[in-house]
Formats: structure tokens, sequence, C-alpha cells
């Protein structure tokens, strides 16, 4: 709806009379125009589908990108968690050890009240002692410094967490024989760079497709008239079928710029995955010797754990 005075010197200047004899009731007119209109770009080479496709590629990217964030996080936490609850069994023997050595110091201190031994037998045992409370504040210290890291990781800022020292589980971890690599295909790392290289290639089709010419047409059935009270007469009913051509013709030096945008873009997509491949090949192989290395190191240190110790 539109409310408009006509100029009496323009080309609809008769509607700017007022004589109803004539039809017309000027300068004043309200006009209304009430419809459907309806649009079909005819997708010849593609361009709209490929630009789809693009941004399908993007969207998937973005949403492994995520699960891979995900993925480690929760690894992050898990790690830290772990290595809290190693340092707090590391707390409790040295706890004991120290329960152990004030015992045997004060066993000393009472044999030499007593003039059976020399204060000179009981250094070195004092000196063991120290050492303890040192690796206790060291301890100690660790430990709060892994609470604030998962802190920060599990956004507790405003309130610690109440972290509590359990048994941890025995982890029944097997290798297999053979780590193929049809395993990095689900790697979110490799997904995401996959789908980076697919969406630029589909990039590069619609660049391309956008050197052809564009056919647009476009329908309108609607209700216009001059007058609002015979908006919805018969009479006031008109429709039409447009088409359009678009010819790419002056604009080369765009395309081409943009062309050359989406190919430097889909090579440097490619070089990304061939390097996260690569990176990730190398993660894979390097995997089962730190695994063998990490159980041969845990066997020693159990193997010592249970061996009588003498203060």
């Amino acid at each position: 709806m539109e409310r408009q005075k006509m100029s009496a010197e323009g080309l609809m200047g008769p509607f700017a009379l007022n004589d109803p004899a004539a039809g017309t009731t000027g300068p004043w007119y309200t006009n209304g125009t009430f419809g459907l209109t309806a649009g079909w770009h005819l997708d010849i080479w593609g361009k709209n589908r490929a630009e789809v496709t693009a941004r399908l590629g993007t969207v998937k990217a973005r949403a492994a990108e995520r699960e891979q964030t995900r993925q480690l996080l929760a690894g992050s936490v898990a790690r830290l968690y772990w290595e809290w609850q190693t340092q707090a069994a590391l707390n409790t023997v040295l706890q004991q050890i120290e329960k152990e050595q004030n015992t045997i110091i004060a066993t000393d201190r009472q044999l030499y009240q007593n003039g059976i031994t020399s204060s000179v037998e009981g250094v070195e045992t004092d000196i063991n002692a120290s050492k303890t409370r040192q690796q206790l504040n060291d301890v100690a210290g660790e430990m709060k410094i892994i609470e604030a890291r998962l802190n920060a990781l599990t956004n507790h800022q405003t309130k610690s967490l109440k972290l509590k020292p359990v048994t941890l589980p025995k982890v029944a971890s097997q290798l297999p024989d053979e780590l193929g690599y049809s395993l990095l295909a689900r790697r979110a790392d490799l997904q995401a760079a996959h789908w980076y290289v697919e969406s630029s290639l589909s990039t590069i089709d619609a660049a391309k497709a956008a050197f052809y010419p564009d056919i647009n047409l476009m329908a309108f059935l609607q209700q216009d008239a001059l007058h609002l009270s015979d908006l919805f007469r018969h009479s006031a009913q008109q429709m039409g079928v447009t088409a359009g051509l678009t010819l790419p013709i002056f604009d080369s030096g765009r395309l081409n710029a943009n062309l050359d945008i989406a190919k430097a873009e889909s090579n440097l997509s490619i070089a990304s995955y061939n390097k996260a491949v690569v990176e990730a090949v190398n993660d894979v192989r390097g995997r089962p010797a730190r695994f063998r290395h990490w159980r041969r190191k845990t066997s020693i240190r159990r193997k010592l754990s249970t061996m009588p110790c003498v203060w």
C-alpha cells in the first residue's frame, strides 16, 4: 500500500486533477498491490549446487573440529585426573615413610638419652626425614598445580574441585598386532582436513561456473489498483512472466581473480591435509613403541615397590 500525491506536470499529470467524470480523484491516491511473486534461477552450470556443497563441507569440517576439541579436552582432563591420583598415592606412601622415619628418630633419641647409642648414628635418619618432608611439599605443590589446571579445563573457576584419592582400576590395555592405516580415517583432525579439501574443490567448481551465462525466470500474479476500494476487483488482476539473462562479458577480471583465489585456497587445504596425514602416520607408528616403553617402566616400578626398604 502506498499513499502518494500525483504531479500535475509529470507523466501522470491527468491523474492530478479531481474530475470524477473522467475517473480521476486527484491529486492524492492510495495505491494498493497484493499478490504472489515467484522466481526460478536456472542452475544450468551447477554454480548454486557447488556453492551449497562447499558450505556443507565447511559445516562438516567445523563439526569435526569441534569433535576434535572435545576429544582433546576429555583426554586432557582424564590425563590430569590420573596424574593427580598418582601424586595422591605417592603422597600416601611418603606419609607412611615419614611416619616410620619419625618412629626411628624417636627411638634413636630415646636410646641416646639412655646412653646406649651416640648422637652421630641418628644423623643419617634425620637427613632422610628432611628429604621426605621436602618430597611431601613438592608432591603437595604438584597436586595444587594439577587441581588448578583441572579447574580451568572443567570451567570450575568459582569453586574448587573436591578430589578424593581413590584406588585406580587396573587398565587392561592391549594393542592389536597391526595398526592399519584405515584407522586414520576415524581421526577427527583428518576428517576436518578432508572436508575442507572437499569444500575448496566445490568452491573452484562454483568459481568456474560463474564464467557462463546466468538465466533467471520470474512470474507474478497480483492485484493492482489505484484505489483500495478497487483492489479486489477482477479487473485489477495482472500477471506476467519475465526472463533475465546475465552475460559476464565485462567481468572477466574479477571472475579470474576469484578463481585464482579459490585454487590457491584449495592448494593450501590439500597441503594441510597431506601434512595432517603424515603427522598422523608418524603418531600411529610411534605410539606402540611408547606404549611398550611405558609398560616396561611400570613393571619395573612395581617390582621396586614390592622390595623391602631399610631406613
